[in-house]
């Protein structure tokens, strides 16, 4: 859960809205712009900082 709140706290500060499912002892994240209906160079910024979390 720490992950998923950590991942949320991101998205917030980004102003991004992802998807994020939680399963035990895994976390899933979808993210794309609905604006435009598909992914927007946001969205890759967004995965980036999601992937240096530890």
């Amino acid at each position: 859960m720490s992950f998923a709140n950590r991942v949320g706290d991101i998205a917030e500060a980004e102003g991004h809205h992802p998807d994020i499912l939680v399963g035990y002892g895994r976390v899933r994240v979808e993210t794309w712009t609905h604006a435009i209906g598909g992914l927007s160079i946001n969205d890759f910024i967004l995965a980036s900082k999601i992937d240096e979390l530890k």
